[in-house]
């Protein structure tokens, strides 16, 4: 009774030490950067550098993929942990670049909560508002960071209306800047009611000077007369309207906190991640089939959300990442496999801080493990430590743009067949085998996949190929109560017909017009845009 009142007591204390949370952004508005100064925090690296830095030959240590060191972004999540403050960091810093939207959407299923970077000069972009759709729809705590205040930008409460106008979501600034460009002095940290001065572009840990009372005359001599009367009238305003922050509101993804700071000159940084300490949710219950979870059973269970294969190319390993949703994961012991109905044991259970990995014995609620598999688990899956409904899903989106893979190499095709299967695993795009022909067409959201699958297929499997564009609008999955209906239709649409990789029916409509069209013809099938049905 004793030793389980103290496992008991262990658990919650760790749990209430963990931050789990995603960095997301338009692309270029400097979200890696970002991510890089909050390691710097943490100790988990020595030096810090900007990413585009001539004089800093290192590249981001996030972006651990050739292909990304080659372009300059982020094409898949990367997984870090770190201390600060007695609490243990689990970061997650997603692919901007909007060809790459699904592994973020999948990637926002493990986190507690988001940081969003905003450029101060481009605003708020069209990326940056698919991904706060996704946040919505999951009602994610987000917290804003307004990025670049070193560069000539947008009046700040311009920026503020255009968040809530363009996001659909209330502001509250917790800091405010002096100046912006070549006339940026610092921030005023409502948050700490203190002053933060800019002290110029130094790549340095500085946390500047600070003065708590901004009535004091001191101000003037620090900023000048000017700034020094336009902060305290911005102060008084941002007050009168917004009071304090409803952190409450914030949790339940109603009201977005929001920093301003450079992320290339490590400036407000410090701030934004001592705020996100004290108001982000600790690990929250989930949602199974069944019923909902919460992180302080005792019974280990979690989902697999992101799967890579060959992270180290000397070894040709397959790594899954898994959310550790409840109870305490332990290295060795058996789980079981909630899809396969099998237990399986994972003797190589690792952390990450990006591509370095080291071996763990045990993991809590809010961790990200990566377990080392031969193709028996997929993203989606659930672990456990005893029977329970699968977690609900990570649904597979119709994709925008479709092509036929061509082989170049017939002696290479168990390679190229092997290849396929492990990058659609993981999750790069999707693959939709037509039941005619066995043609085999990749869908994504974007070209620049088509890219990647081409370069990795090559680099990682020696298989290559080419794509062929197809005229495709969508891919349906199609299901109806009525099964002699459903076959029926499949039977008079053969040549549209194919399966995704899990088996699911999908119907491959030419057109918008004729898919319209086709659904009004069989009103007793049932067409969906997302897998999850």
């Amino acid at each position: 009774m004793r030793a389980n009142l103290i496992a008991n007591v262990a658990l919650t204390d760790e749990i209430a030490k963990r931050r789990t949370f995603g960095i997301i952004s338009h692309p270029d508005a400097g979200k890696t950067t970002l991510t890089e100064k909050l390691l710097l925090f943490g100790g988990a690296i020595q030096k810090a550098g900007a990413v585009k830095s001539s004089k800093i030959t290192d590249h981001a240590r996030s972006d651990f993929m050739e292909i990304e060191k080659q372009r300059g972004i982020s094409v898949a999540t990367s997984v870090m942990g770190f201390n600060y403050r007695g609490k243990k960091i689990n970061l997650l810093d997603t692919p901007g670049h909007q060809d790459f939207a699904e592994d973020t959407y999948r990637t926002l299923t493990a986190v507690d909560s988001v940081i969003m970077v905003i450029d101060c000069v481009k605003g708020v972009e069209i990326q940056t508002e698919k991904l706060m759709e996704v946040c919505r729809r999951r009602d994610t705590p987000v917290l804003v960071f307004i990025n670049k205040l070193d560069r000539e930008g947008r009046d700040p409460y311009d920026l503020l209306d255009e968040i809530e106008g363009k996001l659909n979501i209330r502001v509250h600034p917790l800091s405010w800047p002096i100046g912006m460009g070549k006339r940026f002095k610092g921030v005023y940290s409502l948050y700490e009611r203190a002053l933060h001065l800019f002290e110029g572009s130094k790549l340095t840990l500085s946390e500047g000077y600070k003065i708590a009372d901004i009535h004091n005359e001191e101000l003037v001599s620090l900023i000048g007369d000017n700034e020094a009367a336009q902060l305290r009238e911005d102060v008084a305003f941002i007050d009168g309207i917004y009071g304090a922050l409803d952190e409450e509101a914030y949790r339940r993804g109603e009201v977005a906190p929001v920093f301003f700071g450079s992320a290339v000159n490590n400036f407000g940084v410090r701030e934004l991640l001592d705020c996100f300490l004290d108001i982000a949710p600790p690990p929250i219950p989930r949602e199974t089939e069944s019923r909902l979870v919460h992180p302080e059973e005792k019974g280990f269970s979690g989902f697999v959300f992101k799967i890579h294969a060959n992270m180290d190319p000397r070894h040709r390993n397959r790594i899954a990442f898994v959310r550790v949703c409840s109870g305490t994961f332990t290295r060795k012991k058996p789980y079981l496999h909630t899809r396969l109905n099998k237990e399986f044991k994972f003797a190589n259970a690792t952390a990450f801080m990006a591509q370095d990995k080291e071996v763990i014995d045990v993991a809590y609620p809010g961790d990200i493990v990566g377990l080392y598999d031969t193709g028996n688990l997929k993203i989606g899956d659930t672990l456990a430590e005893r029977e329970l409904g699968l977690y609900k899903g990570i649904p597979s989106f119709s994709p925008e743009i479709f092509k036929e893979v061509i082989n170049l190499d017939a002696m290479k095709s168990k390679q190229l067949d092997k290849g396929l299967k492990q990058l659609m695993d993981e999750g790069v795009a999707q693959l939709f085998t037509y039941e005619l022909g066995s043609r085999r067409v990749v869908g994504t959201v974007g070209a620049l996949q088509f890219e990647v699958i081409k370069y990795r297929l090559e680099h990682e499997y020696g298989a290559k190929c080419n794509f062929a564009p197809q005229k495709i609008y969508k891919a349906c999955w199609i299901e109806s109560p009525d099964k002699k209906k459903l076959n029926a239709f499949v039977d008079s649409k053969y040549r549209h017909i194919a399966r995704d990789k899990d088996g699911k029916l999908v119907f491959m409509a030419e057109s918008k017009s004729w898919l319209q069209m086709v659904e009004e013809n069989f009103p007793e099938i049932n067409f969906h845009f997302i897998s999850e049905f």
